[in-house]
């Protein structure tokens, strides 16, 4: 069974969206075996949004496509746009109470990226997490200089699950067990 790593951002927090969020997975039937409330510190969300250049670059891209759709020409390099969400990221996801799990299931990662939906709200599939508890944009972010409330991290791949899941969890909060119906779901 594959883990993959999911925070509760502050704004699913403060609307109180936990026990929805939570309960979408289950549904499913992916198990958590790992969860805590933290405020996280802005060293750990440094760490969890490294400074990466290919993710750099990647961010400034989108963010660079999405203000040229608008019609709007950005002078800073990829990199440097980049650098700026990074610092809206680190910001936010440091300015209040994160709840962090480790989820597993059977290619737990694809599963729960499709129940959590795009990144962005607004053309996010109306089942999904984001989609139906959330209509925010990136152009409403950026007017407002901050990062997209969309209420969830969802790790992308194998590789940043493993590594995310060890930032955030010890090896020791990592539980085994098994759910009553994990013969009917697997």
């Amino acid at each position: 069974m594959e883990r993959t790593l999911v925070l509760i951002k502050p704004d699913g927090v403060r609307r109180g969206l936990i026990g929805n969020v939570i309960s979408r997975f289950e549904s499913a039937g992916l198990k958590v075996c790992a969860i805590k409330m933290l405020v996280p510190s802005k060293e750990l969300v440094s760490r969890h949004y490294a400074d990466n250049e290919d993710w750099l670059r990647s961010v400034g891209s989108k963010a660079k496509k999405s203000s040229e759709a608008k019609g709007i020409v950005l002078k800073e390099s990829e990199i440097e746009l980049g650098q700026k969400v990074r610092s809206r990221l680190i910001k936010y996801l440091s300015s209040g109470p994160v709840i962090c799990m480790a989820i597993e299931g059977n290619e737990s990662i694809f599963a729960v990226r499709k129940i959590v939906g795009s990144t962005e709200p607004k053309s996010a599939d109306p089942s999904s997490i984001r989609g139906s508890l959330s209509t925010d944009s990136y152009g409403l972010a950026d007017s407002s200089d901050r990062p997209i409330k969309n209420i969830i991290h969802a790790s992308e791949d194998y590789a940043t699950a493993s590594a995310e899941i060890k930032l955030w969890f010890s090896e020791s909060e990592l539980i085994e067990y098994k759910r009553a119906d994990e013969e009917i779901v697997y």
